[in-house]
């Protein structure tokens, strides 16, 4: 057989082996994208219950976070690995020296709490908006605890929290919140992921 058959039979052979691998023998589909989230609020606005609930985690006996807990929550499209922090006054000081590295923020806060709880929110997530690691990430803000009688409507805080003006220019995301509605945390979730590719492709367009 001439060189030149051979090198053509070997080409064929390529080809249809090619062909068969694409038709026949798909590879796994491609790993899902990870995306690191700090998660602030105050102590018992209902973070730990939430992420848990994210989990498919038992809820009982949830005491208030000491320190920080990471918590791989995982979605259709995308993993959030979510460090939550713990909201205690001696805590929240040091909320800062865990910014670093985060893509994402998720702010929850007591929907039904006391005046002066809510202004102390209010406080945080001003600060949080205008932080110099943070104000460029997306936010997803949860008005939690919308099951209690005296929860404020998302309107309200918005308003309260003037997040109109305050947050103009950023990407973010105000919605209601409640362990016994999961199926509406989980979309609200999904609204931050899709910010979260949205960065991700700016970020590779510059």
């Amino acid at each position: 057989m001439s060189e030149c058959m051979q090198l053509t039979l070997c080409i064929c052979r390529i080809a249809a082996y090619t062909c068969f691998r694409t038709l026949c023998c798909k590879g796994p589909p491609s790993p899902r994208p990870e995306y690191d989230l700090v998660c602030i609020g105050l102590t018992g606005s209902g973070k730990t219950s939430l992420l848990s609930r994210l989990c498919s985690e038992a809820t009982d006996n949830i005491g208030p976070t000491t320190g920080f807990s990471i918590k791989a929550v995982p979605f259709q499209n995308a993993i959030l690995n979510v460090k939550e922090l713990g909201g205690a006054d001696s805590i929240k000081k040091y909320w800062s020296r865990y910014y670093q590295g985060s893509q994402g923020v998720v702010f929850i806060l007591d929907s039904a709490s006391t005046d002066e709880d809510l202004e102390m929110a209010r406080t945080e997530l001003h600060s949080a908006l205008q932080h110099p690691q943070l104000c460029t990430l997306p936010f997803l803000i949860l008005a939690n605890h919308q099951d209690k009688p005296a929860a404020r409507t998302t309107q309200e805080i918005k308003k309260y929290f003037e997040l109109e003006p305050l947050a103009r220019g950023k990407s973010w995301i105000l919605e209601g919140s409640s362990v016994d509605n999961m199926d509406a945390v989980k979309q609200s979730f999904t609204q931050l992921i899709e910010l979260l590719e949205d960065k991700d492709q700016d970020t590779g367009r510059i």
